[in-house]
């Protein structure tokens, strides 16, 4: 690793929160094992041994209110079809924004997969 390089990993761990330690063993050992899904079908079976049902809604509710956000879907109207908070929403939209861009990332090349199959607006891509 260079300089260059460690600079920008420090950047990037100050970025998503100086409590989570990225180096360490296990989370290194999570982030590989969801590297490691071939699947639909291995993610669904890896992620229902993982989390609880509610836990599952609540990470799809997540993903589902980003997408809405990025619609300009208003805070009532996606908290009414998801169940989340308003706070909860607030801060998927200020992540969804932010300059990591995990959110952005996931929702363009879901974008990007449907519009191979088929047409979608405008309105889901965001710029990175």
């Amino acid at each position: 690793m260079n300089d260059k390089t460690r600079v920008k990993t420090v950047k990037m761990v100050q970025q998503i929160g100086p409590v989570i330690d990225w180096n360490a063993r296990i989370n290194k050992q999570f982030v590989a094992g969801i590297l490691e899904l071939k699947s639909p079908d291995e993610a669904k079976l890896f992620l229902r041994d993982l989390m609880t049902e509610a836990e599952i809604k609540e990470f799809a509710n997540r993903l589902e209110a980003a997408t809405l956000l990025s619609k300009d879907v208003q805070y009532n109207a996606i908290s009414e079809s998801t169940g989340l908070s308003s706070a909860t929403i607030a801060r998927i939209a200020k992540w969804l924004k932010g300059s990591l861009g995990g959110y952005r990332l996931i929702l363009n090349r879901l974008a990007s997969h449907h519009s191979n199959s088929s047409k979608l607006s405008k309105g889901l891509l965001l710029s990175s």
